[in-house]
């Protein structure tokens, strides 16, 4: 009897130790991914400098209101296309608002327009790629060849034909760009899929019954997340640029909503008379994308295995 109790206490204490073990292991993993991040970003000046450009991107944005004393929408057409002074900062467009404030304004949508379809399409890409790459076979050949036909068109063509059937609004950006943007990232989780799932780990755990998709969320994901992280800070400003060609295009955006595409359209016929109203807007889209491009190659630099080596 003694002895029964003592080898359940053993076994008790086996299994703490297991599971500390483990809790140990996977806090080890955290602190080195981030500690691979802030080391890089420390020894990459452009990278740290693409970040600071993004976190005063962002504090304007959310600090718009505030930042600025103009009124965005307000129209004054006695003051109708006056020059960068101390009133006006960046001057006033043809219909007498502040260009400054407007731009300010704009950058919430282009945040936006970065960060909501990138993550839908972020989401929907990991989906189809895990399900395509850990299943394989038709449901393979079935999703593959969708993101084919996909990718075969071009992107922004693509999302103007969305936009012309959908109607020209905002939401509608949110749907265009979030259907052209999964297909690449179906096939980079599809391939780290088809490797993992070869992995000890995933064989162990298919061995003791897991259940297919406890593996996929619990086994494969996290080992795409440094892939789906670089892939997503690169999506950003691929989108804010798709977002300013459709708004400049006319699908996109539509007045008097301050998007900087459709400012920098507006803007374009007083290009030689007051070249401030279309060059400031895009000044602020060629800063924001090279500020989230600065920053999406320091985390690929640090999470990349490839890179690192």
């Amino acid at each position: 009897m003694n002895q029964q109790i003592e080898s359940e206490r053993n076994r008790g204490t086996g299994s703490e130790t297991r599971a500390g073990h483990e809790n140990f292991q996977k806090e080890d993993d955290t602190d080195t991914f981030f500690k691979d991040i802030v080391h890089t970003f420390r020894k990459n000046h452009t990278a740290m400098a693409g970040l600071i450009m993004v976190l005063f991107l962002v504090f304007v944005a959310v600090f718009g209101p505030v930042i600025s004393p103009h009124d965005p929408y307000r129209v004054e057409l006695d003051e109708q296309l006056l020059p960068p002074s101390q009133t006006y900062w960046l001057g006033t467009d043809k219909f007498g608002r502040d260009l400054l404030t407007r731009i300010v304004y704009g950058s919430r949508i282009s945040l936006m327009v970065g960060l909501v379809p990138s993550f839908i399409s972020m989401f929907l890409g990991t989906f189809m790629g895990i399900i395509s790459g850990y299943y394989g076979g038709k449901i393979d050949f079935a999703i593959m060849r969708l993101a084919d036909v996909m990718i075969a068109f071009p992107s922004l063509l693509l999302a103007m034909v969305v936009m012309y059937t959908l109607g020209a609004t905002l939401f509608n950006i949110f749907i265009a760009l979030s259907l052209v943007g999964w297909a690449g990232t179906a096939r980079v989780v599809r391939s780290q899929t088809l490797a993992l799932k070869e992995k000890e780990f995933v064989e162990a755990a298919r061995a003791i019954g897991v259940r297919k998709s406890v593996i996929m969320v619990r086994h494969i994901l996290p080992n795409c997340m440094p892939v789906l992280i670089v892939l997503f800070s690169l999506g950003i400003p691929e989108a804010i640029m798709y977002e300013s060609s459709l708004s400049f295009l006319g699908v996109g955006a539509q007045p008097p909503t301050p998007s900087w595409g459709l400012l920098v359209s507006r803007g374009k016929a007083y290009l030689f008379s007051a070249p401030w109203v279309a060059i400031m807007p895009g000044v602020a889209i060629l800063i924001t994308v090279m500020a989230f491009n600065f920053m999406g190659d320091g985390l690929r630099d640090a999470l990349d295995p490839y890179m690192k080596d």
